[in-house]
C-alpha cells in the first residue's frame, strides 16, 4: 500500500548524518509500494537542499545527484488538496497549512503518513490516521 511522504523523511535520505530508522523503512516501502506527496513537497525538498548548499553542508552536485535519484523513485505528486479540510486540520491541531496538507492527503486517500514531525504525527494520531512505523 502506498503512503504519504513528508519532507522530513525525505531530508534524512539527503544527508548521511540524518539517518533515522523510520526514514530507512519509508525508503524500503517506497521502493515496494510507492508514495504520494502533496505538491508542496516538491518545493520543500528543493528548499531544504538549497538552504543546505548555502550552509556549505552539500554542493550543487550533491543536490543534482540527490534529485536525480529521488526522481527515479517515482513519488506521485497530488495537486488537488481539499482547501477546506487543510484549513480545518490546521486550525484544529495548530499546524501550519503546509503540515496540514500532508495530513489532509493521508486522510483523503486513506493512506499511512510517514513523518518525523512530532506535531504532525500527534495530529495524525488524533485524527485516526495510520502513521508509518506503527506496524506498517
Amino acid at each position: 500500500m502506498p503512503f504519504v511522504l513528508d519532507a522530513s523523511i525525505t531530508a534524512c535520505w539527503a544527508f548521511d548524518d540524518e539517518d533515522h530508522p523510520l526514514a530507512a523503512h519509508a525508503l524500503e516501502r517506497l521502493r515496494e509500494d510507492g508514495a504520494v506527496a502533496p505538491s508542496l513537497w516538491w518545493f520543500e525538498v528543493r528548499n531544504m537542499l538549497i538552504v543546505n548548499e548555502r550552509r556549505g553542508r552539500i554542493t550543487e552536485g550533491d543536490t543534482a545527484a540527490f534529485l536525480r535519484g529521488l526522481s527515479r523513485l517515482g513519488v506521485a505528486v497530488d495537486r488537488s488538496p481539499d482547501e477546506g479540510a487543510v484549513l480545518t486540520l490546521a486550525r484544529r491541531h495548530r499546524l501550519t497549512a503546509y503540515d496540514a496538507s500532508y495530513l489532509e492527503l493521508s486522510l483523503r486517500e486513506s493512506l499511512p503518513l510517514a513523518t518525523l514531525d512530532r506535531e504532525l504525527e500527534r495530529a495524525a494520531r488524533a485524527e485516526g490516521c495510520v502513521v508509518l512505523g506503527d506496524g506498517h
